[in-house]
């Protein structure tokens, strides 16, 4: 850990799971893809999220979100574009049709769009690029041999905790999951509900600052 200039790891675990249980968009999208969908999807939007973590990581560790930081223009449109991506899939939920209770394969969804969504709500958001970019370097010396190294096993540190988290989500959606196939109507209802608070996630994305 001295080579790489990690410090106070103990205290980075602690806090990264104190962050990871904090209830967000990551967590509402993995309850929700689950909870329609299964288990499996669920764990599809997590394994999507986390990758966008380690997308997040790299840029941090490449100095590439200091960009974001500096630049009104590239926070704005990468903001923007998270803004419109989570607003379009609120609103698809929205307008789904009732009828729509068919296999995933059928309705365009799956593993495979699971993790896509998954994956580009998290990169598309540069809130989550400067945060990286805010928490690992408090814990790695830049004076170290290798400092780019302790941000990264840091990095690949607070995915494993978020991506234990998620499985348990993901988990748990699978039980409404379960519920929702015996009750259609509810299941209705959760797209409207589920629509409804994705699109206020990318209005309040869309309204936020750099600051």
């Amino acid at each position: 850990m001295e080579t790489f200039g990690i410090q106070h790891y103990q205290a980075f675990l602690l806090a990264s799971m104190a962050l990871n249980l904090t209830p967000g968009l990551d967590t509402f999208y993995i309850l929700t893809r689950s909870g329609r969908e299964g288990h499996a999807i669920g764990m599809a939007a997590a394994l999507g999220i986390n990758a966008g973590c380690i997308v997040h990581t790299l840029a941090a560790v490449l100095g590439i979100s200091a960009i974001l930081m500096t630049s009104a223009l590239a926070f704005s449109v990468l903001k923007y574009l998270g803004a419109a991506y989570l607003i379009w899939i609120g609103a698809r939920m929205l307008l789904s049709r009732a009828t729509a209770r068919q296999s995933t394969e059928t309705r365009g969804m799956g593993f495979r769009a699971a993790f896509r969504q998954g994956m580009f709500t998290n990169v598309l958001n540069p809130k989550v690029a400067l945060f990286f970019l805010a928490f690992l370097p408090q814990f790695v010396s830049m004076h170290a041999l290798h400092p780019q190294l302790g941000l990264l096993l840091l990095g690949l540190s607070f995915i494993g905790t978020g991506l234990t988290w998620s499985t348990v989500l993901a988990l748990m959606g699978g039980r409404i999951h379960r519920l929702l196939t015996t009750r259609p109507q509810l299941g209705q209802w959760m797209d409207r509900v589920c629509g409804t608070v994705l699109l206020a996630f990318g209005i309040k994305l869309a309204l936020q600052q750099r600051s």
